[in-house]
């Protein structure tokens, strides 16, 4: 009689490309000459350096946008441009990823986390101030894009030339597309020499019904024709609808924690003034704060006398306490109570891992860092566990299993962090054992649109657990890196699951129990073993890598011994002499066998889960 349970699926996009040479097409064409723009000019970073007046820009001179993309299609490089060209930053070789502040994300190449900055531009005798939000876009870190939208009016859509459309554009596009934000299509890397603009023009026609003739096309990495890109933004994206005679009303769309000032939070004002001095309350813990200091990024903090309506900068209040600054929190002057905003939703965690200190000694410093660092990104959910083997620590909930490892790694290098990460597992709702077996499908097709003659979008419902660990790199190996990849969560379906054990010399180690599917359990368990062999370091005596179901041993390796030649010093002789000599050293392992113990490195929770990328 077999278990039935119920498993976490989920709703899966895929983007391939059928024919990776495209033909060139015609040459590309960059827009409207340069006499033909209007008259404008930057501001020097010297003019800042003083306290700045924000009054000097109305609402309807505020521009607030975001950059969104897929991986890797250059939004990054795009920031840079608009910031050289806005005199923000100093133009330089050195200007790679400025906005990308992370030592993980300068490792990894990629954005993990939103960064904002105020631009300020004059055009045709205007004053603009334009608040920059660069957003990753992996899709482990889409709740970073959805809060950033929050503060903005519009988004610049930026689609990679050669590759064209893919999985994070549609998704980023809907996003932004609910929030009913106006949308830029920029189409970038117009210098590589298998771009094909007008192809890709075709596709954000035919994908998104924008006309073709909105589109931008630039080179962000050689800076040709950005500078149309800010004439788009101030005439395309609205000014922000807002009131500064009314109450101050602030959204908090992002916080840091600063060990000297505490909670630096990132607000959007959306009513009102708020300036040094002013009380205010959070409407989530109707604590009072008076405000130290605000001001604007640019792109790091530069303080400002006050902050306006329409505005995105920061605020610091004094706020000691990590749990007292919430993400979605509204702001409001003391005795001028407002109607909160309505925040954002709350993101539903994909990916489960337990995490334990090294030293149980470090557990009040580790639990120090994942609270400030979840303030960082309150996409991770945080609850208390323990393990007989490894003491107390945490199940923490991620949106993937890179959103995990960053994670894992920021606490590392800026917490200086040393954990235990267990493997990470899915979430599943049980049900009682029943005589009816039902088969399970491991992946339904629902859709497949082509976007044209060399694309084609797929559509699947697959379980969650097949797609979080290694779908994405196979998918990427398959396809020679050109086909995409997006998920959102699509509930629960049935399925026949069975709880597999792995065992060192017998002993369960629960940190590497997994649950998984009765027709994969064999080739799963036997890609375990054959990693967990890999990873864990030989001893004076065997081990015994096992998988179980129940009782059942369904896969095992073995970690040879190390083994000292105890015939060395004999040169001839009796042979019952080494036969004496090799029985007792059989023994002495033996013996040792039972009494030693088996450290599992702490990286081999991880390395096990990736069998399958390997074959």
């Amino acid at each position: 009689m077999w278990t039935l349970g119920g498993r976490g699926w989920g709703c899966a996009r895929t983007l391939a490309r059928w024919a990776p040479g495209a033909a060139l097409g015609p040459a590309p064409t960059f827009g409207a000459a340069p006499e033909s723009w209007p008259t404008c000019r930057v501001y020097s970073s010297a003019e800042f350096k003083e306290k700045l007046d924000m009054s000097r820009f109305p609402v309807e001179n505020i521009r607030n946008f975001s950059i969104v993309a897929h991986v890797d299609h250059g939004k990054s490089t795009l920031a840079d441009r608009l910031l050289e060209l806005t005199g923000t930053i100093d133009k330089t070789k050195n200007n790679k990823q400025v906005l990308d502040k992370l030592q993980v994300e300068r490792e990894r190449g990629i954005t993990v986390k939103a960064q904002t900055a105020s631009l300020f531009y004059n055009c045709e005798g205007k004053q603009y101030l334009l608040n920059l939000i660069d957003t990753p876009g992996h899709v482990d870190f889409s709740y970073e894009v959805s809060r950033s939208l929050s503060a903005c009016q519009g988004v610049l859509l930026v689609v990679d030339a050669n590759e064209g459309i893919q999985a994070q554009t549609v998704a980023n596009f809907f996003l932004a597309f609910e929030a009913q934000l106006s949308v830029i299509p920029v189409i970038n890397k117009i210098d590589l020499k298998n771009a094909d603009p007008e192809r890709v023009e075709n596709q954000i026609e035919k994908v998104f019904d924008i006309p073709s003739d909105e589109c931008i096309k630039i080179s962000a990495k050689l800076g040709t024709n950005v500078e149309s890109v800010l004439q788009a933004v101030i005439e395309r994206i609205p000014p922000p609808k807002v009131h500064r005679k009314n109450p101050l009303r602030a959204l908090v769309f992002d916080s840091t924690f600063d060990q000297y000032r505490g909670v630096i939070a990132n607000v959007a004002l959306f009513d009102g003034v708020v300036s040094k001095g002013d009380k205010i309350v959070s409407a989530h813990t109707q604590k009072t704060y008076e405000v130290n200091e605000v001001g604007v990024l640019n792109p790091n903090e530069q303080p400002t006398h006050k902050l306006y309506a329409g505005q995105v900068g920061y605020l610091i209040a004094g706020m000691k306490n990590v749990i007292e600054a919430q993400i979605g929190d509204t702001l409001y002057l003391h005795k001028q109570p407002v109607e909160p905003l309505p925040g954002f939703k709350s993101a539903k965690p994909m990916v489960f891992a337990g995490m334990y200190p090294v030293d149980q000694s470090e557990y009040n410093n580790l639990k120090s860092a994942i609270e400030k660092l979840t303030l960082n990104d309150s996409s991770v959910t945080v609850h208390r566990d323990s393990s007989l083997a490894l003491g107390a620590g945490w199940r923490l909930g991620f949106l993937g299993l890179l959103h995990m490892e960053v994670f894992n790694q920021r606490l590392e290098q800026e917490y200086n962090a040393s954990v235990i990460l267990t493997t990470p597992t899915v979430p599943y709702k049980a049900v009682l054992s029943s005589s009816k077996l039902i088969k399970a499908r491991r992946a339904v097709q629902k859709n497949m649109i082509f976007i044209d003659q060399n694309r084609v979008m797929l559509k699947y419902l697959f379980p969650l657990n097949e797609i979080v660990v290694d779908f994405y790199d196979s998918l990427k190996s398959l396809s020679s890196g050109y086909a995409s990849f997006d998920y959102e969560d699509a509930g629960y379906q049935t399925a026949e699951l069975v709880k597999m054990d792995i065992l060192l010399n017998g002993n369960t180690v629960e940190e590497l129990v997994t649950v998984v599917h009765k027709d994969k359990a064999h080739s799963i368990g036997k890609a375990i073993c054959e990693r967990l062999k890999d990873s864990l370091p030989r001893q004076l005596f065997e081990i015994a890598i096992q998988a179980a179901i129940g009782s059942k041993i369904i896969a095992r390796e073995t970690v040879k011994a190390y083994r000292k030649n105890v015939l060395a010093k004999c040169y001839g002789g009796d042979i019952t002499r080494k036969m004496k000599l090799l029985k007792r050293q059989a023994e002495g392992k033996k013996k040792l066998r039972k009494i030693g113990n088996v450290e599992v490195p702490k990286d081999a929770f991880i390395k096990v889960l990736k069998t399958r990328s390997s074959k």
